[in-house]
């Protein structure tokens, strides 16, 4: 009876010391990760931020220079994937049209699409580019700040990436009234607010900059 007796209260103290070795421990939240019922994690992006009072999308690189700017953007646009054509015909890390790329001597889509060291020209000389047909507008307006936004140099060839310089142009003269949005809905705001602060002073404005291949 007693053998009996302590064969269960060593089973019972078996049993409890088994169920204490498991410690219920909460998931650490980890912000743009969250795990699923069968416990695989899975990474999660918004492909849209029109809500622009949130967060701005983090992107791999740090740091306020030119390739910081060059690299954000193109995760924007594309998550950095250099042969992506969107429904809508744009193409590269950077999304560009046709008709733009040939207007900064671009010829070979094809081969552009597979090629980062020619997008990287290509956007380059696109800033260039935007950078002379908004100098004035750039020196007059930056500091200013417009739907709650402050107007920098790097926000407004961002936006002129987006939607063309002419668009930021009205935007601006309008005072924020005529906004641009693109074909997901993107609005100038939104670049200009995201991709501001950025130094891209040593880009020298050029109204007939081309990539030199």
């Amino acid at each position: 009876m007693i053998r009996k007796g302590s064969y269960f209260l060593g089973l019972t103290i078996l049993v409890q010391l088994v169920l204490t070795g498991f410690k219920s421990v909460d998931n650490e939240r980890v912000e743009g990760f969250h795990l699923t019922g069968n416990e695989n994690y899975v990474y999660s992006v918004s492909l849209e931020e029109e809500n622009e009072d949130n967060a701005d999308v983090i992107v791999p690189f740090v740091g306020k220079t030119f390739v910081g700017f060059r690299e954000a953007i193109a995760f924007r646009e594309s998550r950095g994937k250099l042969s992506l054509v969107n429904p809508f015909g744009y193409m590269g890390k950077y999304q560009f049209g046709r008709s733009t790329l040939r207007t900064i001597g671009i010829y070979d889509f094809n081969t552009f699409l597979y090629n980062a060291e020619w997008q990287n020209k290509a956007f380059t000389a696109l800033i260039a580019r935007n950078k002379w047909e908004l100098r004035k507008e750039i020196e007059k307006y930056c500091g200013r700040v417009i739907n709650g936004v402050e107007i920098t140099e790097s926000g407004l060839l961002a936006a002129a990436h987006l939607g063309g310089a002419g668009s930021v142009k009205k935007y601006l003269r309008s005072n924020g009234r005529s906004g641009f949005k693109d074909g997901f809905g993107t609005s100038l705001r939104s670049y200009i607010k995201k991709f501001g602060g950025y130094d891209v002073s040593h880009i020298q404005a050029d109204k007939n900059a081309k990539v030199e291949l």
